[in-house]
């Protein structure tokens, strides 16, 4: 690879178990197998020399790139136009199914649609984030690239001579594959690239039009089962669609992104690894689920989730924040100093060291997923609902401590206004599944300390010389993450106090309709160096408006937001000044919030237009 592509300027696919990441010009530089969290096979996206990727172009041509899903799919085609002709090549992973596995497929086929080019195919693994050396193995059907802990099988599909000609069009340079061949009108090529330890084979045309008709048609009888169609439905389904791309198939968890250490600020060192279950953002996900009626994936995640509440709940511990997708829980972060990071934003991390901070707030967005999935009768056994009681019991006696917040500080611990709110949020969920479902729990005590907390944020988190609430107590600075006190009942819309805390919002944290997070400056986090936009935060700010009756406000915002997606629909985690997305991308959060967003906007505007027309 000569230079990096812009992190918007790729497409996702995958299988439910891992994904990958395919540029416009026909670049796989990222793809980690066999799950999401394992090492990198592909991973030029943080190291252009040294990463390793997997590239299908023409060559010796001038052309330009096009790139869409097929209609209700995570299928991608990548469309090369030049003079000469109009080639296709399409990118999609078979799904796997709910069996772990270490066998997964990536499929790239080519197409000609018009006109004749002649193609370079470049196959250049780097096994283990590039740490392991590999060898190619040459068989009569294909190859075999090996490290000493992967393998990764190079299978053509017939006819052969469509995409890598024959043996004579073929190099081998120290342990790559680089092929080259001539397509013509009609002519259709391809690779399956495997993982595991497969034995090279030719695909036949029949198996993998076979492949292709299974994944495109289980995409689509998934989506089917949608009930939205309101406004904005195509950028609704594309949202889902990406949060179904991010769940793992065995266990139902969502990880909050594909990739790591894609930096917040390019050249900067907020460079982090997503590739896990973060507590938050999937029980924030549980709302936009329920709310398109995916209830069977609520139902998934919700097990997962029972599984870590009984765990803390029989050791009287709190949540961790993140897990693995199968539950674990060890996630040291260490730096990768070999590779560069993209565009030299170092250092490389993989892990995530945030996993062993005590952040109140999880709890809250715990019970309040456990509650929406209760109200569709999704109900929890009774086991989980003990160690339920014995997480809310810990709540109890220790919601009144500093901690890391919402946003990970990396600094002191403080007494972050957010952390309370959703320790109050815990604690009134708890309160009403208890009181619905007549199961036991010290509902008084309960009670108490969620009335406390109540009052405790009324007096400290309220700062009436700003006339706002504030990030943490006795402290004046703002925080984005304050927007969602309305959305999960802790103050209404129409309450003088809110309204005066969304105003100081936009004045000091609302830059062209697009939302900080804070100020960095005068909330000092422990790291260096700024960050964009927060996309997530920018989507809560859309349903502050609109639950305001800011309705016109809400729906400019929200479609501009639309404008700083990527060509496929795609959002990473935040917008910088210069508006290029930047962050782990594709990210979980910026999605499900859409999608939130775009419910909670859509029935205020239809309940709006009903009001007019019965005047």
């Amino acid at each position: 690879m000569d230079s990096y592509p812009a992190i918007e300027d790729h497409g996702l696919i995958g299988d439910l178990q891992t994904a990958a990441l395919v540029t416009c010009d026909g670049t796989v530089d990222w793809f980690c197998a066999p799950r999401f969290d394992s090492p990198s096979i592909f991973a030029a996206l943080l190291d252009k020399d040294k990463g390793g990727y997997f590239r299908i172009a023409p060559c010796d041509v001038r052309y330009v790139t096009k790139q869409l899903y097929l209609p209700g799919t995570p299928i991608l085609i990548t469309r090369f136009i030049s003079a000469d002709g109009v080639a296709e090549v399409m990118d999609f992973m078979p799904v796997t199914g709910e069996r772990a596995t270490d066998t997964h497929r990536l499929v790239r086929l080519v197409t000609m649609v018009r006109g004749s080019m002649r193609f370079k195919v470049e196959c250049r693994p780097r096994f283990d984030y590039a740490r392991e050396e590999h060898q190619l193995e040459t068989h009569r059907h294909g190859y075999i690239f090996r490290s000493r802990s992967a393998s990764l099988t190079f299978n053509p599909v017939d006819p052969v001579r469509h995409l890598i000609a024959e043996r004579g069009d073929v190099r081998l340079e120290n342990g790559d594959l680089v092929a080259y061949g001539t397509l013509n009108q009609g002519d259709t090529g391809g690779v399956v690239l495997e993982t595991g330890d497969a034995d090279p084979r030719i695909f036949s045309p029949e198996e993998v039009q076979g492949m292709f008709e299974w994944t495109r048609d289980y995409w689509r009888r998934w989506l089917e089962r949608s009930r939205y169609t309101g406004r904005w439905r195509e950028m609704v389904e594309r949202s889902a669609i990406t949060l179904k791309l991010m769940t793992y198939a065995p266990t139902g968890a969502m990880i909050a992104a594909p990739t790591a250490a894609l930096p917040e600020l390019v050249g900067g060192t907020r460079n982090w690894d997503y590739r896990y279950t973060w507590v938050r953002d999937t029980s924030f996900s549980v709302h936009a689920l329920l709310g398109l009626g995916f209830t069977e994936e609520v139902s998934r995640y919700m097990d997962w989730l029972d599984e870590r509440i009984r765990e803390a709940g029989d050791l009287q511990d709190p949540l961790k924040i993140m897990y693995r997708v199968d539950g674990s829980s060890d996630l040291h972060e260490e730096t990768l100093d070999h590779l560069e990071g993209y565009r030299g934003s170092r250092p490389v991390r993989i892990g995530n060291g945030a996993a062993d901070q005590v952040q109140l707030d999880i709890h809250g967005e715990a019970l309040y997923a456990m509650h929406l999935a209760d109200e569709q009768g999704i109900r929890v056994s009774h086991q989980v609902w003990k160690s339920t009681v014995r997480l809310v019991d810990w709540l109890c006696r220790h919601w009144d401590q500093a901690d890391a917040g919402i946003w990970e500080s990396r600094h002191h611990p403080r007494n972050y206004t957010f952390g309370r709110v959703m320790s109050w949020v815990a604690l009134d969920r708890a309160v009403r599944l208890a009181t619905r479902t007549g199961r036991p729990g010290d509902i008084t005590s309960w009670s108490d300390q969620r009335n406390r907390i109540y009052n405790q944020v009324m007096e400290r988190g309220y700062d009436r010389g700003r006339g706002t609430f504030v990030q943490a107590y006795d402290e004046s600075v703002l925080d984005a993450a304050l927007l969602a006190m309305p959305a999960v009942g802790f103050v209404t819309p129409s309450d003088p106090l809110w309204q005066s805390t969304l105003a100081a919002i936009e004045r000091e944290l609302v830059s062209d309709s697009l939302v900080h997070r804070y100020d960095p400056v005068h909330s000092p986090d422990g790291l260096p160096g700024h960050e964009g936009t927060f996309n997530m935060c920018t989507f809560w700010y859309v349903e502050a408006l609109a639950r305001s009756g800011r309705l016109d406000d809400a729906r400019l915002t929200f479609e501009k937001m639309f404008t700083f997606s990527n060509h496929l629909g795609l959002y990473a985690e935040e917008i910088a000044s210069t508006g290029e997305q930047i962050g782990n991308y594709p990210q979980a959060f910026s999605h499900l919030s859409l999608i939130n967003s775009a419910l909670t906007l859509n029935d205020l505007l239809d309940a709006e237009a009903d009001a007019h027309r019965r005047r």
